[in-house]
């Protein structure tokens, strides 16, 4: 990693913190093959600040940047192998990706199992230490295996990770949440079980009133001017309508005229067509146009996985896809009910009917 590593703060509060109570906390020592332990007090991800001490060993650099280090590690107590992702903290705020980890607790979010604080070399520097669930892949790693070896990925697997990457978001947009960072690369996989986990939360935000102001700032860097080239030129100029819908403060027009490219000249042959028309339905420039995360999981391109005979191409059976949580069933009851197998809806859909019929006595 090369330069000092991004310091992480909670943007949204100008509260400074106290020192944790936890923080120094850090010994190390050998087990009885010499292998090196360290035992820290950490605080559970999950439930109340109740402090504790945690070993481990084996500890190892699986990934650096801008960030901080990625760790892996093995509990000693269990044997389970974790991932352990340290960021320069400033003492002067909360952290933003810890506050939001601690309370997010989904089959397909990357759990945060403990937390933790150490010092740096220098005087006053202070690390957070978020002790994650250990998942091997990353849909990046994946996607480049099979290209280096000329093969496309198995449109099984893209629709389960797709899939489960629209339940991660439902579930996040539930509570007010905006990853702001969705990329293969945060796309944890599991390849035997082809469970899909969302992980980095370093730069998310929650929806505010002035966000269109926020992302309008954020687009004045060159590389987004990049980006939005890139979009324009797939999907052709937007209109002066569809540009007041995505930002009422941007009042020039200056994009050249370019008519939208085919989007099957955009997909491979023998994409199905399915598959063309959720992603249309997704890039839509109109906002209220495009499918939510949840209306996406109840398209026809998922159909396949709603069929109970289907199952992985290792002849596992397929991962938990419609253990809604009720946070989730919250954000749509209706939507949530159309992603079922029919076995499952028609169920539902009594539950449903029963439990409307019970609030109108």
């Amino acid at each position: 990693m090369s330069g000092r590593p991004r310091t992480t703060s909670f943007a949204e509060s100008c509260k400074p913190v106290q020192q944790p109570s936890a923080f120094g906390s850090m010994k190390v020592s050998r087990d009885k093959d010499g292998s090196k332990v360290t035992t820290v007090v950490a605080t559970p991800g999950q439930g109340p600040d109740r402090p504790q001490e945690v070993s481990y060993t084996d500890t190892k650099v699986i990934g650096n940047g801008s960030f901080g280090v990625v760790y892996q590690a093995k509990l000693c107590d269990s044997g389970e192998l974790v991932a352990i992702k340290k960021v320069l903290q400033d003492k002067r705020f909360k952290n933003r990706e810890l506050q939001i980890m601690r309370k997010l607790d989904h089959c397909n979010i990357v759990r945060l199992r403990y937390f933790f604080y150490s010092s740096g070399e220098k005087k006053d520097e202070v690390y957070l230490n978020l002790v994650l669930d250990y998942v091997p892949e990353t849909v990046y790693r994946v996607a480049r295996h099979y290209s280096r070896a000329k093969q496309t990925l198995p449109m099984i697997y893209v629709k389960l990770y797709m899939y489960q990457l629209f339940r991660s978001l439902a579930y996040i947009h539930s509570f007010g949440i905006c990853h702001r960072d969705i990329k293969p690369q945060n796309l944890l996989l599991d390849p035997d079980t082809a469970v899909l986990k969302l992980c980095d939360f370093g730069r998310t935000i929650y929806f505010k009133s002035n966000l269109v102001k926020f992302c309008r700032r954020t687009l004045s860097a060159p590389q987004k001017f990049v980006v939005s080239w890139l979009v324009i030129s797939v999907l052709g100029t937007p209109t002066r309508e569809q540009i007041r819908e995505m930002n009422p403060n941007y009042t020039e027009f200056k994009f050249p005229q370019i008519k939208a490219h085919p989007w099957t000249k955009v997909f491979r042959p023998r994409t199905p067509p399915e598959a063309i028309a959720l992603c249309s339905r997704l890039l839509e420039y109109t906002p209220t146009a495009r499918l939510t995360p949840l209306e996406a999981c109840a398209h026809s391109f998922f159909d396949e996985l709603r069929d109970p005979n289907v199952k992985l191409p290792n002849g596992r059976e397929k991962p938990a896809l419609f253990n809604f949580t009720t946070q989730g069933k919250n954000a749509g009851e209706r939507l949530v009910i159309n992603t079922f197998p029919g076995e499952l809806r028609c169920v539902s859909q009594a539950k449903t009917k029963k439990h409307q019929n019970f609030k109108n006595k």
